[in-house]
């Protein structure tokens, strides 16, 4: 499958877009951190389509993806299918890190920790 076929589809388009402008108060003070290259110099885009899933934030240069979970995850069949949507994605590649949104308010500095320890070597 070509990467433009897997990536940003079409018929995703709209609700990408809505996506973004609707962000979770997690994924919010999250995007403040990642926009504009602010870490580490990498460029994350947020609400990135890849196959048929909608991922959080998605940093191509790293094949790093990095989701944010709410309480909507804490049922057996929200979790069914982040485990689905995980094995897809890390199958096609892709490192799949998880932090549960009250990580991002009560404990930034060691998600972004977690995210940097993810990147493959140092950039100047």
């Amino acid at each position: 499958m070509s990467q433009q076929k897997l990536h940003n589809r079409q018929h995703l388009k709209d609700l990408k877009k809505e996506l973004r402008h609707n962000l979770t108060p997690a994924e919010a003070k999250l995007w403040t951190e990642l926009k504009s290259r602010q870490l580490k110099g990498r460029r994350f885009n947020r609400q990135h389509s890849i196959g048929n899933y909608i991922v959080d934030f998605y940093c191509a240069s790293e094949k790093l993806i990095v989701e944010l979970d709410g309480d909507v995850h804490n049922n057996p069949i929200a979790q069914d299918y982040d485990l689905k949507r995980t094995a897809y994605l890390e199958n096609l590649g892709y490192k799949v890190l998880r932090f549960e949104n009250k990580m991002v308010f009560d404990h930034m500095r060691s998600v972004l920790q977690g995210i940097t320890e993810c990147f493959k070597e140092e950039k100047s």
